[in-house]
């Protein structure tokens, strides 16, 4: 299936939440290496494929929406090709 994922920042935000034991408004916008590593885990879960990110893309990823954006051109690629 081509086209944008259904991925959306709130999405991000309450996995983060989960992770944290906070309510998605009070999650950090900045991630750590843990973090990161979550996020990745769950979106891989949650759209049965693997995301083969670059170290320049995971260098990349500072904040929940650079994690986003990396994720939704991952997956369309993945959709895609």
């Amino acid at each position: 299936m081509a086209g944008q994922p259904d991925l959306e920042r709130a999405d991000l935000m309450t996995m983060l939440a989960e992770l944290s034991g906070r309510p998605a408004g009070e999650v950090p916008e900045r991630i750590g290496s843990m973090e990161l590593a979550w996020l990745v885990h769950l979106v891989e879960q949650r759209y049965d494929r693997r995301l083969d990110l670059t170290d320049d893309q995971l260098a990349g990823i500072r904040t929940v929406d650079d994690a986003l954006a990396v994720f939704r051109t991952s997956l369309t690629v993945a959709a895609d090709g």
